[in-house]
């Protein structure tokens, strides 16, 4: 987990959200975004905070650090229980702290029967409304900006009300939570709690089966979404 999400809505319903009387100091479309099939490496809309407000970035999902870069495929997540240990993640914590704004996320399911085939799930929340994952950005400017950019979702385990699905799920933040996680006044430590104890409860969600079709890096449509028999 997470490996695929979608992000359809337009920015400016997610901002409405999150932070409706806070500024958004850059420009964004206003039309739907329209990502039903949002797959690793590509670029993305992420929410994060700068001086004088919030900034809405287009960034590759996908980060490592510069010495880390050619060893393998760089991480698209990062587990909550690990991310502040070691050297891998230390240029992006704590100070790197990013929203990933979504209306649900995929997952695939090991068909018991045959240990080769998997089917596929969307999960949404029930209430219908826009997620947040909390992630972790690199946002850099000029000529290297698309090199060294990128950002992490961080993930957590899940309660047992999930695991039929998956043992892990991305961390899902409440709009209040979500605010307070990319507040510049908000410490490490308290980061580091809401990483811990904020993850939106499994009765929150709801999952149904869709078509094998979104396993296709350039399908990218609504019919994704849509539930199958």
């Amino acid at each position: 987990m997470c490996g695929r999400y979608s992000i359809y809505e337009s920015m400016d319903h997610y901002l409405k959200t999150l932070a409706p009387q806070q500024l958004v100091i850059n420009g964004y479309d206003l039309w739907p975004i329209e990502r039903y099939n949002v797959t690793p490496t590509t670029h993305v809309e992420i929410i994060r905070p700068v001086p004088g407000g919030l900034s809405v970035d287009t960034v590759r999902w996908g980060w490592a650090p510069h010495w880390a870069k050619g060893k393998g495929p760089a991480p698209i997540n990062a587990r909550v229980e690990t991310v502040m240990e070691g050297r891998f993640f230390k240029a992006l914590w704590p100070n790197g702290r990013a929203l990933a704004p979504a209306n649900g996320w995929f997952e695939w399911v090991k068909d018991p029967a045959n240990a080769g085939k998997k089917t596929p799930y969307f999960i949404r929340l029930k209430a219908d409304r826009p997620m947040f994952f909390a992630a972790l950005a690199e946002v850099q400017s000029g000529m290297q900006a698309d090199q060294e950019s990128g950002f992490v979702i961080l993930t957590t385990a899940n309660d047992q009300g999930m695991s039929a699905i998956h043992d892990r799920q991305p961390l899902v933040l409440a709009p209040e939570q979500a605010r307070e996680w990319i507040d510049p006044q908000t410490s490490p430590q308290r980061a580091a709690q809401i990483m811990q104890t904020c993850q939106s409860p499994s009765l929150a969600f709801t999952w149904h089966r869709v078509g094998v079709e979104v396993g296709n890096v350039k399908a990218d449509s609504a019919q994704l979404i849509e539930a199958v028999d």
